[in-house]
């Protein structure tokens, strides 16, 4: 049976744990559900679109299929730096009205994959005007440090809504 999501119930606790993907932009740890992962590549240079938001990078093509690439820390108004032997591309799949949707997102490094009971889940606190505060999910706490939970749904919909009428037909 193909499971659809990434949450087991934990028959000790009584909750129900799932899966995240954790990642680093600078010293902060985030984290995404692990089946929204299509897999991770390494950094490489992509093809810059003309009139497209600054976050979005550009296209890679992905066995045939071209993937928008989001600069993750640009997304989240935070300062750039530059590309090290760390950084990836984690190529995100995403459902969508006309199926499933690639993406790339570009991060400083990848940590780990961590279970997380949902009851342990914080709501992202509300702030207003702030720059990417509308793509966290959530807060919890892994092994003493603060976990931000990022909805690459919303993620990847925002981005198809805000960006020029290229960028949509590259996605």
């Amino acid at each position: 049976m193909l499971k659809t999501d990434s949450t087991i119930r934990d028959e000790a606790s009584g909750g129900v744990l799932r899966k995240v993907l954790t990642f680093s932009l600078g010293s902060e740890v985030y984290g995404l559900d692990i089946l929204r992962l299509k897999e991770i590549r390494g950094w490489s240079p992509v093809t810059r679109l003309p009139h497209t938001p600054g976050y979005l990078l550009g296209v890679l093509n992905l066995r045939g299929v071209v993937v928008p690439v989001i600069d993750l820390r640009l997304r989240f108004g935070l300062a750039v730096t530059q590309v090290t032997p760390l950084t990836v591309i984690m190529v995100l799949s995403l459902p969508s009205a006309a199926g499933q949707r690639e993406c790339g997102i570009v991060v400083d490094s990848v940590r780990d994959v961590v279970d997380i009971d949902t009851r342990n889940i914080r709501p992202a606190p509300a702030i207003s005007g702030e720059t990417g505060s509308e793509f966290i999910e959530g807060i919890a706490t892994v092994d003493e440090q603060m976990l931000i939970l990022v909805d690459a749904q919303r993620l990847a919909s925002s981005d198809s809504s805000s960006s020029s009428p290229s960028a949509a037909r590259a996605a």
